[in-house]
């Protein structure tokens, strides 16, 4: 299928009726990055800390007689994963953003929702999420990874004996983007199958109503990709919306904030300051939002984590990852998943 066809057909089925009554539309939001949009607080982490005294107020709406509720009002789809929203739509066993957005969601509107996740862990944007309209590198860049990629083949083969076939340019260019084609790949699927995949939202129309986006870690390396990240991300938007045919749909960035409260430095600075500025970009006034993450850190985690080893009981009731995965912190990944949902609603009203 050509990518004109794709999108056409990805268009055709959003396509809603101004006559069409509200309750026969599902909202529909796509959420796409990278690891930590997959989300990695570990459902364990959820099970201590929802009984907790000290925490058990903050996650007393997730669960009722002792089990966790699974919304019949909010859908989500991941990848090979899809039901009612609920625990565990994270990495296997794990909870992203996706659980306090989609409650947010589903608390709002009167209408179903569905959330469409697509993320990879350790996907850039300079590189495989690259969107069409940022092109390739210049010539020069990528003879240069060319050359690179053939150096390291070479030295492979002499260390194992072996005679792989050296790089060629298409090989060097092919990932480019292959990230956001799988998106929208994914997407389409979704909005193709709903009804076999969610039988209750039978009969009913999908709007997109919104975008969610929280990446930036692998962009933090090397020169160009935090450099770049500003331009590759505005033209992200633009495509996004141009794919999807909706030139203002409101677009949620979660700004890189790894650092916690530690004042961010160098590469992942300079990434979460091109986020950031998405805000002041005059086309993007009103229709899209970054916010920081790094504010909302869980400190009580980022206390105990130095030498988690060495004290693993207390570590397990705080925290179940590393720094770079908001230390798998339920409290952390729930925060940002509320401040994706208040600034996905700001955007929204900012349409009435």
């Amino acid at each position: 299928m050509t990518k004109v066809t794709l999108f056409a057909s990805l268009a055709l089925a959003v396509v809603l009726s101004a006559t069409t009554r509200a309750e026969e539309t599902v909202k529909v939001f796509v959420m796409a990055g990278q690891s930590n949009m997959e989300g990695k607080a570990a459902v364990s982490l959820f099970d201590h800390q929802i009984k907790a005294p000290e925490t058990k107020d903050l996650f007393k709406h997730l669960h009722k007689d002792g089990k966790y509720i699974v919304r019949d009002d909010v859908w989500i789809k991941f990848l090979n994963r899809h039901g009612g929203l609920t625990l565990g739509f994270g990495s296997p066993n794990k909870v992203g953003p996706e659980l306090e957005f989609g409650n947010a969601m589903g608390n709002h509107f009167d209408e179903p929702v569905l959330l469409i996740k697509a993320a990879w862990g350790g996907h850039s944007l300079y590189q495989l999420f690259r969107s069409p309209s940022a092109g390739l590198p210049s010539d020069e860049k990528l003879q240069a990874e060319l050359e690179q990629a053939k150096e390291r083949t070479k030295k492979n083969n002499e260390n194992r004996n072996r005679n792989d076939p050296l790089p060629t340019m298409d090989d060097i260019k092919e990932p480019y983007g292959s990230s956001y084609r799988n998106m929208m790949k994914e997407v389409k699927e979704t909005l193709d199958n709903y009804e076999t995949l969610f039988p209750s939202l039978k009969g009913k129309k999908l709007e997109i109503a919104g975008f969610v986006w929280f990446q930036g870690f692998n962009d933090q390396f090397g020169e160009d990709a935090p450099k770049e990240y500003a331009s590759n991300m505005a033209h992200f938007i633009r495509d996004v919306r141009k794919d999807f045919e909706k030139p203002n749909l409101p677009f949620v960035i979660g700004a890189l904030g790894t650092n916690g409260s530690k004042p961010a430095q160098g590469g992942g600075l300079a990434v979460q300051t091109a986020q950031m500025s998405m805000n002041d970009i005059p086309e993007f006034k009103g229709n899209v939002k970054a916010v920081r993450t790094d504010v909302l850190a869980d400190k009580k985690a980022e206390e105990v984590f130095p030498g988690w080893q060495n004290h693993y009981e207390e570590w397990a009731k705080v925290g179940s990852d590393r720094p770079y995965h908001y230390l798998g912190s339920a409290i952390w990944m729930s925060r940002i998943g509320n401040a994706f949902g208040e600034a996905m609603l700001e955007l929204l009203q900012n349409q009435k």
